[in-house]
């Protein structure tokens, strides 16, 4: 790994959990986090930015693609990351829009 590349941990929704933004929500919570969730029509983006905190998030719907510097990072209902504090990103919404549950972590 080179310097500066953070790997982003996996977040996914237990097997067998219903994906739901009431399982996701309740999965961040149990996790330390105060969710909420937040969905996206297809197609809109998100200009390149850093978070402060660590950002977990978990698809519920849809699908979303995050842009990392070394590379895209493709979330489908029931998958997620934890992404570390820092991390530059961008995103684009697949075509059939998105829904996701987030929490952030001091």
């Amino acid at each position: 790994m080179s310097e500066g590349e953070r790997p982003l941990a996996p977040l996914d929704l237990p097997a067998g959990a219903a994906v739901t933004v009431e399982t996701a929500a309740a999965y961040l919570r149990d996790l330390g986090v105060t969710p909420s969730a937040w969905s996206n029509g297809p197609r809109d983006r998100y200009a390149p930015h850093a978070h402060a905190t660590t950002k977990l998030l978990v698809c519920t719907a849809g699908s979303i693609t995050f842009e990392l510097d070394d590379r895209p990072v493709v979330l489908r209902p029931g998958e997620g990351f934890v992404l570390p504090p820092g991390t530059r990103h961008a995103a684009v919404v697949g075509a059939d829009g998105v829904t996701c549950v987030e929490g952030h972590r001091g």
